[in-house]
């Protein structure tokens, strides 16, 4: 049986996704990147896409397939899972010039949020395990400023951007709201 998930506003439907399946990330060594991801988050993998005992996967089609620059070669895959029940993160290992990590002035995808109960404790957690807290833990911005909430933005050892966010009172929500954001269940639930 096929579900397809389809969002009607007035006359007009609108195929719609289920939700997101994972989030993807290069990194420079992805040994390195699984430890970090382990000690900071509790990641936990879920399988190797592509070993270093496998052909990497290059040439004119596959750039053309993902994206690639010219001459560029994944040569390790692996996908994570952060937490208990996700998100989904694909790691790739990629042997090609790199570009600066991504910062909040690139367009496209630029950071990774997690949600979490602990924020102190997270933050202590993920420096230890090697990211680079940019700020102290400070109150969120408009719609996510309810009482005892907080962000944090830290820097992985490649570079990337995740922030750290608790919402133990959740969002605001303004008459026009039109949907309420996705959260996962509280681990303490």
């Amino acid at each position: 049986m096929t579900t397809t998930s389809a969002l009607t506003t007035g006359s007009t439907t609108r195929l719609t996704p289920r939700g997101i399946n994972h989030v993807g990330m290069t990194v420079p060594d992805l040994d390195e990147a699984t430890r970090f991801l382990r000690e900071a988050f509790g990641a936990r993998v879920a399988y190797d896409g592509l070993t270093a005992d496998d052909d990497p996967r290059e040439g004119p089609e596959v750039e053309r397939q993902l994206g690639l620059p010219p001459g560029a070669r994944i040569v390790r895959q692996r996908m994570l899972v952060l937490g208990e029940e996700g998100p989904s993160v694909e790691t790739f290992e990629v042997e090609a010039p790199h570009g600066r990590a991504a910062d909040l002035t690139t367009l496209g995808l630029q950071h990774l949020s997690l949600l979490v109960d602990d924020i102190e404790g997270m933050l202590e957690q993920v420096v230890s395990a090697g990211g680079e807290a940019l700020s102290e833990v400070h109150p969120n911005s408009r719609h996510e400023d309810t009482p005892g909430n907080g962000s944090v933005y830290v820097r992985a050892p490649w570079g990337m951007l995740v922030e750290l966010q608790t919402l133990p009172h959740g969002h605001w929500y303004g008459p026009d709201s039109e949907a309420r954001l996705w959260s996962p269940g509280r681990s303490d639930a």
